[in-house]
């Protein structure tokens, strides 16, 4: 399962230097692979000090981390929802990704000339809402049509639930608000899953500060909060240049003393991918063994043949049982050996639901 986020945010708020810092991933990931498909996507590990745990304990020939790509989405300007400059590239690039990371400037520099000659974040995210809310109103729109003289007739009761659900998202992309806060039913959000909406997208807000303010945020990032917090969404404060500071360091090491010194504990960028988990719901389990460790991305409250899936679609098809070690029991006992003479290993059925860092092993038979 692969996730894709794509940055975006307005010029010179900071939004190519974060992808930049993404895009060196051996920076955040120590050991583990990096690549660069093409120039504006990033291909970065996710990093997950439970699977350097493993890899020290099982001693495998390789370690396989999970990823995650980082779009870098240019191009938007005011009038991009009507085709303006490379609006229209901009849109579907959206379109593709599960999540948006929105980059927004919060700090305050006479050196950085901003846009529109002021820093206002609110204001800044508002530009992008308003083009984006747009293009959602211009789809639900379309579809209205097709479904209200059907919807009228009242015979066909799944087209009267599907033209008041889109008149519900209209009202509510009209009063200048994304689709991810409408109020509906979650059952009801099928009848706009073909529009793929937009602003019903996960989105997290990347308050890009001064370093003085990164522990702590400052009143650009406080107005953030303010306009965002009925939203479904997740604000994140982060220093950029800092960050790009630390991808620069050679070592772990130097990376490590770089961050004692800020007194901070990780990078930024690593919270950043780890809030991106959070917001589309997404976990991790292990599989473990001398061959290899990996870790393997599903959706949270998938069951145990949904997660084998994951690895192969014939494991899903002819999944028989999956034997099961929490992952810290794994820690502590040191082995699956260990696990499974201490009756630690257990057996699990198709209507086992995983837990996040679950250690598994499939039984299947296509």
């Amino acid at each position: 399962m692969s996730l894709k986020c794509g940055i975006v945010g307005l010029p010179n708020v900071g939004k190519s230097t974060l992808f930049n810092c993404l895009s060196n991933a051996k920076a955040q990931a120590a050991n583990f692979p990096f690549c660069t498909i093409e120039p504006n996507l990033g291909v970065i590990t996710v990093p997950d000090p439970r699977l350097e745990k493993l890899e020290v304990l099982v001693k495998p020939e390789r370690v396989l981390p999970t990823t995650v790509d980082i779009v870098d989405i240019a191009g938007l300007v005011k009038g991009a929802s009507k085709g303006e400059g490379l609006g229209n590239k901009f849109l579907a690039n959206i379109r593709e990704c599960d999540a948006i990371l929105h980059v927004l400037r919060c700090f305050d520099d006479p050196n950085v000339v901003h846009v529109d000659g002021s820093v206002n974040p609110v204001r800044d995210k508002e530009v992008i809402d308003y083009e984006l809310q747009l293009k959602d109103l211009e789809s639900v729109e379309g579809k209205i049509k097709k479904y209200e003289k059907l919807a009228k007739t009242g015979q066909d009761k799944e087209a009267v639930k599907t033209y008041d659900t889109l008149l519900k998202f209209k009202a509510h992309l009209e009063s200048g608000q994304s689709a991810r806060s409408c109020d509906v039913p979650e059952d009801n959000l099928k009848y706009i899953a073909d529009l793929h909406l937009l602003t019903v997208k996960p989105v997290m807000y990347v308050c890009n500060v001064d370093e003085a303010s990164v522990k702590t945020g400052n009143k650009h990032v406080d107005a953030v909060r303010e306009n965002v917090k009925n939203e479904n969404a997740e604000v994140l404060v982060i220093t950029a240049q800092m960050e790009a500071e630390i991808a620069a360091l050679e070592s772990y090491e130097e990376r490590q003393l770089f961050l004692a010194d800020l007194g901070l504990d990780e990078p930024g960028v690593n919270k950043l991918i780890r809030t991106a988990y959070k917001l589309l719901a997404l976990q991790t389990y292990f599989t473990a063994g001398v061959k290899e460790v990996r870790a393997w991305t599903i959706t949270q409250g998938m069951s145990a043949p949904q997660a084998a899936g994951v690895i192969h679609t014939d494991f899903e098809k002819g999944f028989i049982k999956a034997e099961v070690i929490a992952y810290n029991d794994f820690v502590a006992l040191g082995s699956e050996a260990a696990c499974r003479d201490a009756g630690k290993l257990r057996i699990e059925g198709k209507e086992y639901v995983v837990a996040d860092g679950d250690v598994m092993h499939f039984r299947f038979n296509v």
